[in-house]
């Protein structure tokens, strides 16, 4: 499912990076994006000022910027009160939304990286992709998924940039790792290729060792499986940016533990640069719950999913009672998902992803 963002951009303090002017290149170019864009963007995705429903399965919405759209209901995310919210700390329960401003002016307004941090508090978020990006963005599993996703389709991230090369060489470890003999093949630090790709996901899953794809939804991991490297580079050459991206997240977290501290530092820099670049005037998020006959903006905040809005189809027709019991009903599904989320972050990825290697 497509996963968007609205977002601004602020100046940030970076702490230089030694012995690698690639990546300083790249964290001064963030400091140059996020001075411009504090500049140039005065907020974030318009502010609701009205929605409703009108006929052939269209959906009237009006920003606070004075801005109307009208949105075909069939070609909107559906779901409904049968939503399986898994309570048992397994899976994580995903909506194409967008970030809010409560999400990003949070991260306009810490120090990226703090130069007062120590030495030894800076090798230690960069152990790992997930302490990278956590230590940056906060937020939950969710927040990290999400930003990865949109770095990757916006193309911000690309999982073939020379920075994520692996240099050509004969030298071989004696005696040979574990790691060496899974990834010598491989001419990234990921496994780009996708025959590459399913035979290292093959292997981890024989070896049940599957944690880096802890949370992902499962059709990403399915569309990963059924794409074939032919299939993959027609998504490519037709800009299926949407597709693509949910392929290359999955190929991305496949190689996260065998990522550098370079390389991780790089794909934060870049994660961080596409969601102070994304653009402002883009649509709400807009669910329609269908057991409901509800059409609900959402968006992502630092605690999760919040409700911007429902709406009612039949609004009309039934009574001021009944659409407060379905709104109490829609308000505590997103409750669910929340608190579900968060106990997947807690319970299994914190301790996964801030792991020593």
């Amino acid at each position: 499912m497509k996963v968007t963002f609205s977002s601004t951009g602020n100046l940030i303090l970076i702490k230089p990076v030694r012995k690698n002017p690639v990546v300083l290149t790249f964290l001064i170019y963030l400091l140059f994006i996020a001075s411009n864009w504090a500049n140039a963007q005065q907020g974030l995705q318009p502010t609701i000022a009205g929605m409703r429903w009108g006929a052939d399965y269209n959906l009237h919405v009006k920003l606070a910027n004075d801005s109307d759209y009208v949105v075909d209901v069939r070609g909107l995310y559906h779901t409904g009160k049968n939503l399986f919210v898994d309570t048992t700390d397994n899976a994580a329960t995903y909506y194409p939304v967008n970030l809010d401003r409560e999400f990003v002016d949070y991260i306009k307004g810490k120090r990226i990286y703090d130069n007062a941090q120590s030495n030894s508090t800076s090798k230690q978020s960069y152990k790992t992709l997930w302490a990278a990006l956590h230590g940056n963005l906060g937020g939950g599993y969710i927040h990290f998924i999400n930003c990865l996703v949109y770095a990757l389709e916006s193309q911000n991230l690309r999982l073939t940039d020379p920075l994520l090369t692996r240099p050509v060489t004969k030298w071989k470890p004696k005696p040979t790792t574990p790691t060496y003999r899974r990834t010598r093949k491989w001419t990234y630090y990921v496994p780009v290729d996708q025959n590459l790709a399913h035979n290292e996901y093959k292997k981890r899953l024989r070896a049940k060792d599957l944690k880096d794809l802890q949370g992902v939804p499962q059709s990403f991991i399915d569309l990963f499986l059924n794409t074939s490297q032919t299939e993959y580079d027609d998504m490519v050459r037709m800009r299926m940016n949407h597709k693509v991206a949910q392929i290359d997240l999955v190929k991305l977290l496949l190689g996260a533990k065998y990522l550098g501290e370079d390389q991780i530092r790089y794909i934060s820099s870049r994660v961080l640069i596409a969601v102070m670049k994304y653009g402002i005037n883009t649509m709400p998020s807009v669910i329609i719950f269908d057991d409901y006959n509800a059409a609900v903006a959402l968006s992502l905040g630092m605690d999760g999913y919040k409700i911007e809005k429902i709406v009612y189809s039949d609004g009309e027709e039934v009574s001021g009672t009944e659409l407060e019991g379905r709104t109490e009903l829609i308000e505590a599904l997103i409750k669910r998902i929340n608190e579900a989320n968060e106990r997947v972050f807690r319970t299994k990825l914190q301790l996964y992803y801030q792991k020593t290697r």
